[in-house]
């Protein structure tokens, strides 16, 4: 798995912060790392990036970022207000070849979800796994509603012949409700993919040092963890009755 794609199911999933929490989990088991932001939008020139949250938290890992717009809106939309080039999934399946010769795992991420246009043809993240041949992980929030839209990303991840490696839970509360506790039953129904993990809320907001110690336990042993789908999912589920 010299490359791996990570969407979420939508924006504000905690795409970036799973992103950090892969690479930190591959640089502790060894493995050097590279992370490509396809499209970063919404952040200024002299912004920090997705990128460069995911170097803050993670550690020594390269960095790259193919374009960059002002807007916060989908990558084709704020592509045409600023006037710039689009990023095309051709380009992105390149870089990210690219930098596998380079690197033991290359993680791209998206910008909001699998479908979400990068230019005006409809390009997708989705294109650009199948140019990659790359599997996909996604990344799903924890409450109601997140079983039909990771259902739906599932689907299309298959319509496409693309590997959909699993599910993470970017965000998992103290106190999480019934239908959070029911869906880490459910999700990995849906989704037809195992769990691979579940990010505690306000995980990004820790210190890098802690981070990178703790982010093993929040990924199963697929993503270079020590996290348990089945242990978890018994310490979630609801009473009965």
């Amino acid at each position: 798995m010299p490359v791996l794609v990570i969407t979420g199911t939508g924006t504000e999933v905690g795409k970036t912060v799973t992103t950090a929490a892969v690479a930190a989990s591959a640089l502790a088991a060894g493995r050097s790392v590279a992370v490509l932001k396809a499209a970063q939008t919404g952040v200024s020139p002299d912004e920090r990036g997705d990128a460069d949250e995911v170097a803050r938290l993670a550690g020594a890992v390269t960095t790259a970022e193919l374009a960059r717009y002002p807007d916060p809106l989908a990558p084709a939309t704020a592509a045409r207000r600023s006037g710039r080039e689009p990023v095309r999934p051709r380009e992105v399946a390149e870089a990210a070849a690219k930098l596998a010769t380079e690197h033991d795992l290359v993680l791209v991420e998206g910008a909001g979800g699998l479908l979400v246009r990068f230019d005006e043809a409809g390009g997708t993240l989705a294109d650009a796994a199948e140019l990659l041949r790359a599997p996909v992980l996604v990344v799903a929030s924890a409450g109601l509603g997140t079983l039909n839209t990771t259902e739906l990303t599932a689907r299309e991840l298959r319509s496409r012949g693309v590997e959909l490696l699993g599910v993470v839970i970017g965000s998992w509360p103290d106190s999480p409700d019934l239908a959070m506790r029911c869906n880490v039953t459910d999700l990995p129904d849906v989704a037809a993919a195992p769990l691979l993990g579940a990010l505690p809320d306000g995980a990004g907001s820790l210190a890098p040092a802690d981070f990178r110690v703790q982010a093993p336990s929040w990924l199963a042993p697929r993503l270079d963890g020590s996290w348990q789908a089945e242990r978890f999912r018994e310490a979630a589920a609801p009473a009965v009755g």
